[in-house]
């Protein structure tokens, strides 16, 4: 890892619809940013399943591309990688602390007001409602941790 390089990880359970909505929203927030990796993995996930075509089509209206997607699973090295972990939901925050205990600061909800609902097997507009507030709630840790 480049010295100066920050990774923020986003993880939610399967890498096809939060986590993968969250890395394209704030690459794009981050695109003059060129000291900062995004990333995502999903705490039950198959390695190498793309996005639902729900995200796709969700991020696209704003003007985003997830084609190239392909889910990961949340690994250990992952965690030690990432300089900011963000999570959906308390029970991934404790998936992420039972496969690394010393993540514990620098890990955190995306939503302090608690968690960010999975859109998986709703209609697009549930995804388009999550799009929109992973973007706003990203725009505001992004803030917080601007160096």
């Amino acid at each position: 890892m480049p010295q100066n390089e920050r990774v923020i990880l986003f993880v939610c359970t399967g890498n096809t619809c939060r986590s993968p909505m969250a890395e394209v929203i704030a690459r794009d927030l981050l695109k003059d940013d060129s000291s900062t990796t995004v990333l995502s993995a999903g705490i039950a996930a198959g390695d190498g399943h793309p996005a639902t075509v729900q995200a796709e089509r969700a991020v696209a209206r704003l003007g985003l591309d997830l084609s190239n997607h392909k889910s990961q699973q949340l690994t250990k090295s992952l965690i030690e990688r990432a300089t900011a972990i963000y999570v959906m939901t308390v029970s991934h925050e404790l998936a992420v602390l039972e496969l690394d205990q010393s993540a514990q600061d620098k890990l955190s909800l995306l939503n302090p007001e608690g968690s960010v609902p999975d859109p998986f097997g709703m209609p697009d507009e549930v995804y388009e409602e999550t799009a929109a507030v992973l973007r706003e709630l990203i725009s505001g840790r992004l803030k917080e941790i601007e160096v």
